[in-house]
């Protein structure tokens, strides 16, 4: 393509040079770090599953296997959504409202970085919680008493939110 937009790496650069959202540009940037780092640590965790379980049989274990690198890919998708859907919207110059939507999923690609934070504190073990102190321990200690499972909840609203709001503004 003649445009610079070569499908998922060129976007970045794509998104950067066309949006005129500061907040959004900042987004791009930190969300290609971010993606960066889950996927290494991704592929680092399937690399250690893969050699303690290389000794045993498939069935459940090629599953498990699997499901990890899925729960890698829905982790990392929602951190490239909005820089995907800026890219491709500055691509097809779809709208002149650009700046407030490119603001608004920068805003909202922050707050699933949150969430992802907010789904890890719910999900750490009890044996690995540490004493809080501050004036947010009560609130990390409100984390820390939610069932583990709970900490799917905040990331999957937040992916929600991106997904909805570009829907709203498109």
């Amino acid at each position: 393509m003649t445009d610079g937009y070569n499908g998922v790496f060129g976007a970045f650069p794509y998104a950067l040079r066309h949006s005129t959202s500061w907040l959004f540009r900042v987004y791009v940037a930190v969300s290609a770090l971010v993606a960066l780092f889950l996927t290494l640590v991704v592929a680092m965790g399937l690399v250690v599953l893969i050699a303690n379980t290389a000794d045993f049989g498939g069935g459940q274990l090629t599953l498990s296997r699997s499901f990890y690198a899925v729960v890698g890919l829905l982790l990392v998708a929602p951190v490239l959504a909005p820089t995907l859907f800026v890219a491709r919207r500055h691509r097809r110059e779809e709208s002149r409202e650009n700046e407030r939507y490119d603001f608004v999923l920068g805003l909202a690609g922050f707050a699933f970085l949150a969430s992802l934070y907010v789904g890890a504190i719910i999900t750490v073990p009890p044996d690995l919680q540490t004493p809080v102190s501050g004036w947010y321990a009560p609130l990390v200690e409100l984390l820390y008493g939610l069932p583990q499972l709970a900490g799917l909840v905040p990331p999957l609203l937040a992916a929600g939110l991106i997904f909805g709001l570009h829907r709203r503004l498109r």
